[in-house]
Parts: structure tokens; sequence; C-alpha cells
């Protein structure tokens, strides 16, 4: 699997991880649903066969729940993943999740954090949400003195906007920026993903399968048998009017997925040589149809344009920008940052 360098970090990471919020199990705020230990433990064993060299976890998910399954399954592993956790959200006895990003907080966080997972660094952590606003410098300062400590190797952050992003950026330097990104939600695209390309910020997406929807196995009948804590139900995206446009998107992206899909279902298994001339490259567009619905629209684009376009840009290949526009290599590296990497939650798609 390859591996991008992380903004201007030492980290290289694969550009897919595996992330952890499904893993904390039921009875939270935002709980995927009850889950089967030993095979959350059993996920995380098979991603690192597949060659997946990142976890991406937080205390919030399951409350504590996910660290530990984490730290249960990379246990004595000598080739153990990197870790990414996050601080910020808290919860009080009665299980009510709050925000706090007091300095006495962060580091208590960052310590049960330590324990849960069973480890004596963490890679990257992260501010899981710019809150309390009026804390924000406090909290990211407290961060940046575990980096100094050698507990934290670097400081992320998540959910951020631009304005919070440029506040922590002048106090010390963001390394990386999780958003949620995926066909659905594509709001970064406008001024946080520039704005990372020129700071040297890497861009950890989360969700890139909009929490199992782009999947294209969730219906109706599926959203009405999940659990009864499953946040999922709540969620507009997964009710009607929108979840109709919704399942409409991921079956055109599943086709033009199949479309595209080389000979053999091998990961990594190359297409007869001969092949590759042949296969057209389809350009997918998402926008917004009446009532808010999406739309889905293909334009197949076959060898005879590619090579017209290639040699009008002079580069030996074109890309799909945001918005499905073709552009230069070079101008789509800038603009979508130095390393834009997907995190997902596979036990919300399964």
């Amino acid at each position: 699997m390859e591996t991008r360098r992380l903004g201007d970090t030492d980290l290289r990471l694969t550009e897919i991880g595996l992330g952890t919020w499904a893993m904390g199990g039921g009875d939270w705020r935002f709980s995927g649903g009850p889950q089967d230990d030993e095979q959350s433990v059993r996920t995380i064993h098979r991603a690192m066969e597949l060659g997946v060299n990142w976890i991406d976890t937080a205390p919030v998910y399951g409350l504590g729940h996910a660290e530990e399954i984490v730290g249960r399954a990379t246990k004595g592993i000598p080739d153990r993943p990197l870790i990414a956790t996050k601080c910020e959200r808290c919860w009080e006895k009665d299980r009510q999740i709050y925000p706090c990003l007091k300095r006495e907080s962060v580091r208590a966080e960052a310590e049960a954090s330590l324990r849960r997972l069973g480890i004596e660094t963490i890679d990257l952590y992260q501010v899981h949400w710019p809150q309390p606003e009026e804390d924000l410098e406090e909290g990211w300062a407290a961060v940046a003195e575990l980096v100094r400590e050698g507990k934290v190797r670097h400081a992320g952050v998540s959910n951020f906007s631009l304005a919070p992003l440029r506040r922590v950026q002048a106090v010390h330097p963001v390394a990386s920026l999780q958003p949620p990104y995926s066909m659905l939600v594509r709001g970064v695209e406008a001024e946080l993903l520039p704005y990372c390309a020129a700071n040297g910020i890497g861009v950890v997406a989360y969700s890139p399968m909009q929490k199992g929807l782009l999947t294209g196995k969730v219906t109706p009948e599926r959203v009405a048998q999940m659990p009864a804590d499953d946040h999922r139900r709540g969620d507009p995206e997964f009710q009607p009017p929108r979840l109709a446009a919704n399942m409409e998107l991921a079956e055109g992206l599943c086709r033009l997925a199949e479309d595209r899909r080389p000979p053999g279902d091998r990961l990594g298994t190359p297409p007869p040589r001969g092949d590759r001339r042949d296969r057209r490259r389809p350009q997918a567009f998402a926008g917004r149809g009446d009532g808010g619905g999406r739309r889905l629209e293909a334009f197949p684009r076959g060898p005879c344009r590619r090579r017209r376009l290639a040699r009008k840009a002079r580069v030996g290949r074109m890309m799909d920008g945001p918005g499905g526009r073709p552009m230069q290599r070079s101008v789509y590296r800038r603009l979508r940052g130095p390393s834009i990497l997907r995190v997902g939650f596979p036990r919300f798609a399964d």
C-alpha cells in the first residue's frame, strides 16, 4: 500500500487508515450500536495484514473503550502501527459528554490515552473540536507542551474551520487537519484545502464513505433495523427525503467504480497491458438537485480525448480536480495539499 508524508512531519502514512469510531460500542451519545470486541480486534489485525500502518481513535469513542480495543489489539506487535488519538471531548460520571480545553484537562486526557493504548508516545495528538472557543489557545499550548516533553510526536486538529486553525497555528505549528470529506460533504475544498497546501498542513479526511452511505448497502430497511442507540437513526442524511437521493448517488458511484475496476478482484492486481488503453475514465459530478437532493452525471472520456488534453496541457496525464474539472497534475497536487489521506470507519460500512 502506498504511503504519503503527512504535511511537513516525518510521518509516512498509508493512503488508507483504520478508524475506530464504531469500535467504541454502544451506550454513548454518538455510538454505532453494540459491537463485538473480538471482531474489532480481528478487524485491526486484518487491516495491518493488508498494509495499513496507522489507526485513528479518540477517548470519546465509547468513552475510552475504543482506545482500550486498539491497545489490546496492538499489544506486543513488533511492527506496531502509528496511533492518532484526540483530546477535548470529556464526559461526566453519568456519561454526558462536554468540551474542555483547560491545560490540566488536556494533560490528564493525554495520560489516560497513553495508559489505555499501552504506549509511551502518541504519534499524532489532535484537538477533536475547537470548543470551548475561549480556551482554544490554552488547550493548544498544553498540546505543545506534550510535544516538547516527548509524550506526543506531532500535534493536529480536527473539525476546525479556517479561523480557529489560524489562531492555533500562531501558537504552535499544526501538523494536520482532520475534517469530514466525502462525495456528500465537500465544504473543505473552498478554503481549508488551499490553506493547508500553502502552510504544509497534512489533511486526514474522516468518513470518506459517509458512515456507510456511499457503500451502496444502506437502504430504508437497513436503517430501520439499526440498533436503537445507533446515532445514524437520527442523522438527516439517513432519513427521507435525503436518504433516497443519497442512495441514488451511491448507486451511480458504485457503477462508475465497477466500470473502472481492473480485471481480477484481488487488491493491487493490475489489468492486462493491452486493456489499459481501452479503459474509459469516467468523471463524476455531485451537485444539488431540486429540493436539496443530489444528482450524479457521468461523462466517459475516451483515450483520444485524454491524449488531446494531455498534449494541450503538456503533461503526461490529466487529473480530476474538485467538481470534476480536469486539471494538470501539478495544479491538482498544490490544491489538494501535501497529503490528503482517508480514514474510514469500516464497522459503519459492513
